[in-house]
């Protein structure tokens, strides 16, 4: 099949532009060609993206809050592997979410607090399917985008959704099993799996067919072997940097792709198949977040997508993590009740978790898009649903703005009281939405578009 491209070559080579194959779409990531010229390959026609990086169960906030304000802040020990990202990350303290509050409801904190962090928004206390929320504002930012990209958004989880019923007290699993609302009554799901998101951002189609796919297997054969044709009659219409370019893009292709086969043959672990976890899910924690997270940089980077969510865990996550030490459970461990030995314990996971968000960074800062790199027309948001989980504090959150939207390197400290929502709505206008208002925002923080 020939490549989806303008009728005339001395056109500049549009953005959608797609290599196919049998069963297989590949976009490509954003060329020199595409340009109307040369000297067009500044920031400001790139286009912009949002990723949202989320970590469940609260945080040891004596060991997350930075001292000092400003510039002149010291990272604590939780936000020590983000030493090499300092001047690129603003740390905000302060920021709540008011319509986390019980108002009237049964005193449970995960249920309301999770669907409330992207949404502002109060949940209906239910755990039936009359659940309702609001839309989340990464979902906004995908409206306003329209039909730019093949997929809207792309919602990541380390963790499969819990099965139906209540998960915290009177509130459905559909409250904490994900954070991103397409509306105010639909949750969007989240995926887990490596492999079925390879096959989303590869197949020909939302997904990919299922003779397609079971062909593949059986073959063991490469995505790539079939755009083979394709990919030789595009390469052959390139400039030198454009092809050095493109086989950059498939060779990181490949490299994924071999990583999910690989989990796909390793014969799961013990404590795996106690917890029944789908082919295609490393059984190691980390290589599971970093496929997964190298999936999403390859999904912006070809302009399948410019909107993503990642949860590292669904609130109330019960993972333990005996590779750095703590064989406890990360929701009992939040319940620490004061016990200096839990907190210590949480806050080692609160450290690891950020390993990982700084791996995200690196990954954005080293790959290109255009003269540039996908980190400088990003907005990336890192937060949790609470500040202190042991009191289910929801309302001093523990929230991390980066990306080349913003200004880094600085520490503020909002006053108490100011909603979440305010944030919400200053990122949605730095993304060009022209918004007004969102959740029970007052205005857009202007702290955080302040020089």
């Amino acid at each position: 099949m020939r490549i989806t491209r303008p009728a005339f070559s001395n056109r500049p080579l549009s953005r959608r532009t797609i290599l196919r194959g049998v069963g297989t779409a590949m976009a490509l990531p954003y060329l020199e060609a595409m340009m109307p010229s040369a000297h067009a390959a500044d920031v400001a026609q790139r286009p912009k993206r949002l990723q949202v990086f989320y970590t469940p169960n609260g945080m040891t906030m004596p060991e997350y809050r930075p001292t000092g304000d400003g510039a002149n802040f010291t990272l604590p020990a939780t936000l020590e592997p983000l030493a090499p990202h300092r001047e690129a990350i603003t740390v905000i303290t302060g920021l709540g979410h008011p319509q986390a509050a019980a108002m009237g409801d049964a005193p449970a904190g995960h249920g309301r607090s999770c669907p409330a962090f992207l949404t502002g928004a109060h949940a209906r206390q239910t755990e039936g399917t009359d659940i309702r929320c609001g839309i989340s504002m990464d979902q906004v930012f995908a409206a306003h985008l329209g039909d730019a990209t093949q997929i809207p958004s792309l919602e990541l989880s380390m963790d499969q959704a819990s099965m139906a019923g209540s998960c915290d007290i009177n509130y459905s699993c559909a409250y904490t099993n994900g954070i991103s609302w397409l509306t105010p009554t639909v949750p969007l799901p989240v995926t887990a799996n490596p492999r079925a998101v390879f096959e989303r951002l590869f197949g020909d189609g939302e997904v990919l067919d299922e003779k397609s796919r079971l062909a593949r297997l059986r073959k063991q054969a490469s995505i790539l072997d079939y755009v083979m044709e394709d990919t030789a009659r595009l390469s052959g219409k390139l400039g030198m940097a454009d092809r050095h370019k493109l086989a950059e893009y498939l060779d990181a292709t490949r490299a994924i792709e071999k990583r999910v086969q690989r989990a796909e043959a390793s014969p799961p672990s013990p404590q795996a198949k106690a917890m029944k976890q789908p082919a295609g899910i490393p059984d190691d924690f980390a290589e599971h977040m970093k496929l997964m997270i190298d999936l999403q940089i390859l999904a912006m980077q070809a302009d399948i997508t410019r909107v993503g969510t990642f949860m590292v865990g669904r609130e109330i996550s019960n993972r333990t993590y005996p590779e750095i030490g703590v064989p406890d459970s990360h929701h009992m461990l939040s319940h620490h009740g004061k016990n200096p030995d839990k907190m210590a314990k949480l806050a080692l996971i609160n450290r690891y978790h950020m390993t990982f968000f700084a791996y995200m960074l690196q990954r954005m800062k080293d790959t290109k898009d255009g003269e540039g790199s996908l980190f400088d027309r990003t907005l990336v948001l890192r937060g949790s649903a609470f500040g202190d989980s042991n009191d289910h504090d929801y309302m001093d959150l523990p929230v991390i703005v980066s990306g080349g939207l913003v200004k880094g390197g600085r520490h503020i400290k909002v006053e108490h009281g100011n909603s979440m929502s305010n944030l919400l709505l200053a990122g949605l206008n730095l993304l060009d939405v022209p918004a007004t208002s969102f959740g029970d925002s007052t205005g857009p923080l202007r702290e955080l578009t302040d020089a």
